[in-house]
């Protein structure tokens, strides 16, 4: 049998997962205001160590702006802006870099001591040695995405933003899953179908944000702005959805199609989450199975209501970023579900006398 974490342990590794988690979140809606403000090209450089620090005098500044002034943004979207006006998109995109290395020392730091404690071992430590690898990786994925927008383009390119959105939530989801499986539960008797439903509402829900993503970076949400035709029918024609060739570049550059699919996406989301909520109930799955299928249902269905309210307002940011808040809420409550319906033959174990505490937290 594998080692477990030491009781006294568990709270401490708890807490420490739970404030990495909060902090990628708050990381996310950053990077949201950073891409709605348009501040994601400010720094066109990547220091590891260095970018750690703002610029610390005027030279500094003046030289940071001459940096940015080479790139095609400011030459054909900010020409004449001033050196105030580039402060506040570079502390933007300052901001969000800051974080992240942040992000990576909470993570690490802790990391090491309870390597060094033995307290992280078996499944529980092959899954955070998983989680430090994909952070990682997730730094030279912003700069590649970054990188995009440096030379022939005047923003990132989407595809990028939604493959560096969409790994900072994958990191996020198997912190939260984590984080569910060192806490005691019952075993839920369903069957095998709630299983898979629950499992399958996760990966619509990460469908659903890459498409969101791929939205936001194409700014394709301030078109098309009515509810629920979209260019005028509910379906739009065909020749205007598949017009690019090859036919499979209308799905990550065409506007329209990737609003379209975006909609799609969000209706099937939902009546997926509707017919497992109904089924939980159907097969007397317990009432915290029951509980969560309803949260995640009443959450989808307030995220919808606010993706139409940000697209019949043309995408106020105030708008944009609760409804990008309320889709960290969405995918949380989908993995918890999963994870709640899932059996734990090979999740990490957790002792005995972990049981009140992990109730008591």
């Amino acid at each position: 049998m594998a080692s477990v974490p030491r009781t006294q342990d568990l709270a401490a590794i708890r807490l420490w997962l739970l404030v990495v988690a909060g902090l990628i979140a708050l990381m996310v809606l950053v990077g949201g205001a950073t891409r709605l403000t348009e501040s994601g090209l400010s720094i066109v450089e990547w220091k590891p160590v260095t970018g750690t620090l703002p610029p610390l005098s005027e030279q500094a500044w003046t030289d940071a702006f001459e940096g940015y002034k080479a790139i095609p943004q400011y030459r054909q979207m900010n020409d004449g802006m001033t050196l105030s006006q580039f402060k506040t998109i570079f502390w933007w995109e300052w901001s969000h870099r800051l974080l992240g290395r942040v992000i990576g020392m909470v993570y690490l730091l802790p990391f090491l001591w309870f390597l060094w404690r033995g307290a992280v071992s078996g499944p529980l430590g092959r899954r955070l040695w998983i989680i430090f690898g994909l952070g990682a990786l997730q730094g030279a994925v912003g700069w590649w995405m970054v990188a995009s927008g440096l030379v022939d383009r005047t923003e990132v390119s989407q595809v990028r933003l939604a493959t560096h959105l969409s790994l900072a939530l994958l990191i996020y989801a198997a912190i939260v899953w984590t984080l569910r499986r060192l806490r005691p539960r019952a075993e839920i008797e369903a069957p095998a179908r709630l299983r898979w439903t629950a499992r399958l509402l996760v990966v619509v829900t990460f469908v659903q944000l890459y498409f969101g993503a791929l939205v936001a970076g194409l700014r394709a949400g301030r078109i098309y702005n009515t509810w629920p035709l979209i260019d005028g029918s509910f379906m739009p024609d065909g020749s205007s959805l598949w017009f690019e060739s090859p036919w499979w570049r209308n799905l990550f550059d065409n506007s329209l199609t990737v609003q379209f699919e975006h909609r799609m996406t969000a209706y099937a989301l939902l009546v997926l989450a509707g017919f497992h909520a109904y089924d939980v109930m159907r097969a007397k799955a317990g009432r915290e199975a029951v509980r969560g299928a309803h949260r995640l249902l009443a959450a989808i269905l307030v995220q919808a209501v606010l993706g139409i309210s940000t697209l019949l307002l043309v995408v106020p940011i105030h708008l944009a970023l609760t409804h990008q808040a309320v889709a960290i809420v969405v995918l949380t409550l989908a993995v918890l579900q999963a994870e709640r319906m899932s059996p734990r033959r090979a999740a990490v174990v957790v002792p005995e006398g972990a049981v009140a505490a992990g109730q008591a937290g």
